[in-house]
């Protein structure tokens, strides 16, 4: 069924969304592959958004996934499926990442950007990067070159470019909706104090055929940051972890709590530890423990056994997932029980 077709059925109501309402869904058998995408979460109200606009995020959301199933369906890791997936995301501008990222306080793009893989527990992250294309391909060649983990602003950039790794000239990354956001805060000393909560972030997690999880994550950031501030897409264990031997989790959301309760990694250690299902960790994570503190945000997440889990505490998380030989499923706000 192509791409089209699914958002038609999307729109109109006929794609079933019992997936969705119970923000997990458990295989009875092992898929060969699953990938699971987030495009950010936060106030999305069905009233306040055009179906122009839904069509479009609904959209790009099953292209990125299309992507990255691509390389499962022919045999390809999970590595390089959630690269392919959140390097689509990157490139579309409705998501806070890549092009579509958001401005500083400085008016300024500073992007962060992280991946974990589960066989061996390699990671790779980038932070206040500027001129990299695609901030997911400089995680990704840090990763491979083993040397280190972490890398930020001019270091984190000039390594991308020995790397080959795509750079562009800052104004690559302008739109117009951004910038008239960044102004409007500017301008306005209320919206300074007490800033818009943007829908940001891109992840995408993935089980391959052999058995190999990966996780990945980018974004532009929060709205009007500090210069400097990093969040928690780039952190290992917060934003994004990977363990063969539990989950895989990309994290959306207030980062400074997930950062504090290292999300990601307690979601894994949960299962590991305390032998709880994913559904059961990622639910007392999300809807219990972060909603507890009142910081907004979901996660995305598949075990080993290739189930699924979505929740989010907002009233909406762009979100998509696909399982092998099963027919691609997305959505946008939060549905009733």
């Amino acid at each position: 069924m192509s791409v089209y077709i699914l958002i038609v059925i999307l729109i109109f109501g006929l794609l079933p969304h019992e997936g969705f309402s119970q923000l997990s869904e458990k295989s009875e058998t092992k898929p060969d592959y699953v990938l699971v995408i987030h495009g950010g979460a936060g106030a999305m109200e069905r009233s306040k958004m055009s179906t122009e606009a839904e069509t479009a995020y609904i959209k790009g959301l099953l292209e990125a996934l299309e992507a990255g199933e691509k390389v499962l369906k022919s045999g390809g890791s999970s590595t390089d499926a959630i690269i392919a997936a959140i390097t689509w995301m990157e490139d579309n501008p409705l998501f806070n990442a890549g092009r579509g990222a958001v401005y500083n306080e400085m008016g300024e793009i500073a992007h962060d950007a992280s991946i974990m893989e589960g066989a061996e527990g390699k990671a790779g992250a980038v932070g206040a990067v500027g001129i990299i294309r695609n901030p997911i391909l400089a995680a990704k060649a840090i990763m491979d070159d083993g040397r280190h983990v972490f890398l930020i602003g001019k270091g984190a950039e000039d390594f991308a470019v020995k790397a080959g790794v795509d750079t562009v000239n800052p104004s690559y990354f302008f739109t117009q909706a951004r910038w008239d956001s960044y102004e409007k805060t500017r301008q306005t000393r209320i919206e300074r104090e007490f800033p818009i909560k943007s829908k940001g972030t891109v992840g995408a997690v993935a089980l391959d055929k052999n058995g190999n999880l990966a996780a990945g994550t980018s974004t532009g950031g929060m709205h009007y940051k500090r210069m400097g501030r990093l969040g928690d897409s780039p952190v290992i264990g917060a934003g994004t972890w990977a363990d063969n031997q539990s989950c895989a989790i990309s994290a959306t959301g207030h980062g400074e709590y997930f950062i504090r309760n290292a999300v990601a990694h307690d979601i894994a250690a949960r299962m590991l530890y305390a032998h709880q299902s994913l559904e059961q960790a990622t639910y007392d994570v999300v809807m219990k423990k972060l909603k507890a503190l009142e910081a907004g945000g979901g996660i995305i997440a598949v075990d080993k056994d290739g189930n699924i889990a979505m929740p989010f505490n907002t009233s909406g998380m762009f979100r998509a997932y696909v399982k092998a030989g099963e027919a691609a499923k997305a959505a946008i706000y939060v549905e009733e029980n």
